[in-house]
C-alpha cells in the first residue's frame, strides 16, 4: 500500500499493516482524551506516518488540522489558537523547535509528539503505548458515529494577504472527489504512483484517498532533489505535479538537447517542433506518421527518463503553459491538468481522454460538478465538492457561498461549451493609469515559453504601462553566453542579472511575445532579477502561487526604477 525507501532500498507497508497501525494511534488518542470533535494537527512533510495519522484521527472522529511545515510561527500560533488544537504530531527537531517557542502562547494544546527521535520530546510511538488499555470496540463505536456530512479536516490555505483561513471540508466533500476522478486517472490495484507534493495540501491529499480506494501503490519520493531518481528507480504509471517542476523537466530535457551534435541534435529539435504543433483536434494522417517516427526516435527516450511506465502526470494548483502540454502528449506522456480550489475538495474540472482534452483549457466538468459564469466573468461552483464554509469566519463564507454557489475568485469561460478556460484571478486583474485592464496570469505563462525566462512577474497597477520582473533562466543563459562568446563577468548570478547583453537578449523575447498583444498591454520594461522566487524568499505561497504584494515590497527598488522616470 506504502512503500518508503529507507537504507536505498524501498521497503513496503501491506494495506492490514497500515490499518493495524491506524487502529493503534486511534486507541492512543482515545486514550489521551481525545473526544469527538477534537482538533488534531499533524506538521510533516509527505510520508507514511503522515497517513497514519491522518486515518487514526479520523476514526475517533476528531477532526484533521494538516500544517506545511515551513511555514512562519506566527501563522503556527494563529491557527493552533484559531481551531484549538489539543494534540499535534510533529515530523522532527526542526518543526519541535518551532512548536515549543509558540506552546506557551497556545493554551488548548496539550500533547506534542514527534515522528523521529528527538532528544527531550515525546515519540509518536507513545500514541500507541497509550491505546494498548482501549479496546477496539471504543473505537468501532466512534467509527460507526462519524456521519458523511460530518466535518473531517480543517485545511488552512496560505492566502497571500492577511490571516489563513480555515476551509472546512466534510467527508462527502473529499469522497464525492475521489469517486468522480476515478474515471479520468489512469490508475488501478496494480498501479504504482510516485508521491512527492505536500499531502497537507488537498490536491496530494485527495489523490492519495483516490489511491487508497482503487489500492494503488504509493511510493514516497525521498525529496524533491531527488525525483529524477525516484521515478527512473519506481518506474510509475502516475504521478503529481505542479507546473513549476513540469518546467523544470522540460528545462533538463532541452539542456540535453544542447548537448548533442550533428544529425542526432537536428532529429531531436525537429521532434520538438513537431510536438509543439500539436493538438487533438483536426491534424492531418502526415502528421501523426511524422510524430510516429518522432515518438520512436526521441520521444521513446523522454519515456525512459521518466521510468518507462508513466501514463500520466497529473498537473495542479496552477496553470500550466498550453506549449508544454501539447509538447508532453505529442511525446506520449498525457498530461492530465486539472483545475480547483481547497474549498472545492478541490477538483472542479480535469483534462481526460473519457471527456475529451482541449488544450489551453483545464478541461470538462467532473461529474456531479456544476459551473456556471458570473455577468463579471467569475467562475461559480456548485456540487457536493464546495466546503461547508470558513471556521469561525461567518461574513468571509456569506462572501464566497452565496445561494448555493462558490465565488472562485477566478475568471474563466466555456470553450466549445464544454471545456472550461481560466483567464485570470479577479483579484489579480489590475487597471493602468489609461484604465486599461491587464491580465498578468496569462501574459505570464506565455511568456515563460521563452528559454531565457526561469519566472515572470507583471506589474504596472495605477502606472502609465505595463513592465515585468524577471528571473532568467541562469543554466540556459550561461550556456547561450558561452555560445555567443559573450562575456558575463565572473557568471554570478547577479552578473548575469546586471548584463546589459543578458538584459537586451531577454527584452528581445519579450518585443517578439509583445506581437501578440494590444498596444497598452505590451510590456515596455523590464527588470531583471538575482536569483529565484522561492517560498523561503517569502515569494511563493506553498502551492507555488506567486505572492504579488510581497515580491512588490520586496523589490520596490526595481519596481521604482522602472517607474520613475
Amino acid at each position: 500500500m506504502f512503500v518508503t525507501k529507507t537504507n536505498n532500498q524501498w521497503i513496503g507497508v501491506s494495506t492490514q499493516e497500515f490499518l493495524d497501525e491506524a487502529m493503534e494511534i486511534s486507541k492512543g488518542l482515545i486514550a489521551l482524551g481525545v473526544e469527538p470533535g477534537d482538533k488534531v494537527g499533524i506538521i510533516s512533510g509527505t510520508r507514511y506516518e503522515w497517513n497514519v495519522m491522518d486515518i487514526g484521527i479520523q476514526q475517533t472522529g476528531a477532526i484533521v488540522v494538516p500544517f506545511y511545515p515551513n511555514i512562519s510561527e506566527s501563522d503556527y500560533r494563529y491557527i493552533f489558537n484559531d481551531s484549538g488544537i489539543k494534540i499535534c504530531v510533529i515530523a522532527d527537531s526542526e518543526l519541535n523547535e518551532k512548536i515549543t517557542n509558540i506552546k506557551a502562547d497556545t493554551p488548548a494544546l496539550q500533547h506534542v509528539f514527534t515522528m523521529e527521535k528527538v532528544a527531550g520530546a515525546k515519540h509518536w510511538s507513545e500514541i500507541k503505548k497509550a491505546g494498548t488499555s482501549i479496546d477496539e470496540s471504543n473505537v468501532q463505536e466512534r467509527m460507526a458515529k462519524v456521519k458523511y456530512e460530518d466535518l473531517a479536516t480543517i485545511i488552512y490555505t496560505s492566502g497571500t494577504t492577511g490571516n489563513p483561513k480555515g476551509v472546512m471540508l466534510s467527508h462527502r466533500n473529499l469522497l464525492s472527489n475521489v469517486e468522480a476522478t476515478i474515471e479520468p486517472i489512469p490508475a488501478d490495484k496494480n498501479s504504482k504512483v510516485l508521491s512527492f507534493l505536500p499531502v497537507c495540501h488537498v490536491y496530494e491529499r485527495m489523490l492519495h484517498y483516490l489511491y487508497m480506494y482503487i489500492g494503488a501503490s504509493i511510493h514516497f519520493a525521498e525529496s524533491m532533489d531527488t525525483i529524477g531518481d525516484n521515478i527512473k528507480e519506481v518506474k510509475p504509471d502516475v504521478f503529481t505535479a505542479v507546473p513549476r517542476l513540469i518546467e523544470k523537466v522540460f528545462d533538463k530535457i532541452m539542456a540535453k538537447g544542447d548537448e548533442l551534435t550533428g544529425i542526432k541534435r537536428k532529429l531531436f529539435f525537429w521532434a520538438v517542433e513537431l510536438a509543439e504543433e500539436y493538438d487533438v483536434v483536426g491534424k492531418s494522417a502526415w502528421y501523426h506518421f511524422k510524430l510516429k517516427i518522432a515518438r520512436k526516435l526521441i520521444f521513446s527516450k523522454w519515456q525512459e527518463a521518466l521510468g518507462g511506465n508513466v501514463k500520466a502526470i497529473a498537473s495542479g494548483s496552477a496553470a500550466l503553459q498550453p506549449r508544454l502540454a501539447r509538447i508532453f502528449i505529442a511525446a506520449g506522456i498525457d498530461v492530465l491538468e486539472g483545475y480547483g480550489l481547497t474549498e472545492t475538495s478541490p477538483v472542479i474540472s480535469v483534462n481526460c481522454h473519457q471527456k475529451g482534452i482541449r488544450i489551453g483549457t483545464v478541461g470538462a466538468l467532473l461529474d456531479g460538478v456544476s459551473v456556471k459564469i458570473a455577468e463579471d466573468g467569475e467562475i461559480l461552483v456548485q456540487g457536493p465538492n464546495v466546503m461547508m464554509g470558513y471556521y469561525n469566519l461567518p461574513e468571509a463564507t456569506a462572501e464566497v457561498l452565496k445561494d448555493g454557489w462558490f465565488h472562485t475568485g477566478d475568471i474563466g469561460e466555456f470553450v466549445e461549451g464544454k471545456f472550461l478556460k481560466i483567464t485570470d484571478r479577479k483579484k489579480e486583474i489590475f487597471k493602468t493609469s489609461g484604465g486599461k485592464y491587464i491580465i498578468p496570469q496569462a501574459m505570464e505563462n506565455k511568456f515563460k515559453e521563452s528559454r531565457f525566462i526561469e519566472q515572470i512577474m507583471v506589474i504596472g497597477e495605477g502606472q502609465k504601462f505595463p513592465a515585468a520582473l524577471i528571473v532568467p533562466s541562469f543554466a540556459f543563459v550561461t550556456e547561450w553566453a558561452k555560445r555567443k562568446n559573450i562575456e558575463l563577468g565572473d557568471g554570478s548570478n547577479d552578473a548575469i542579472a546586471n548584463s546589459e547583453a543578458v538584459h537586451a537578449r531577454i527584452m528581445k523575447e519579450v518585443e517578439d511575445f509583445n506581437k501578440g498583444y494590444g498596444n497598452w498591454e505590451q510590456i515596455k520594461k523590464i527588470s531583471l532579477l538575482n536569483k529565484e522566487l522561492s517560498i523561503d524568499g517569502g515569494e511563493l505561497t506553498p502551492t507555488l502561487k506567486l505572492k504579488r504584494k510581497k515580491i512588490m515590497e520586496l523589490h520596490k527598488a526595481k519596481c521604482d526604477a522602472i517607474y520613475c522616470e
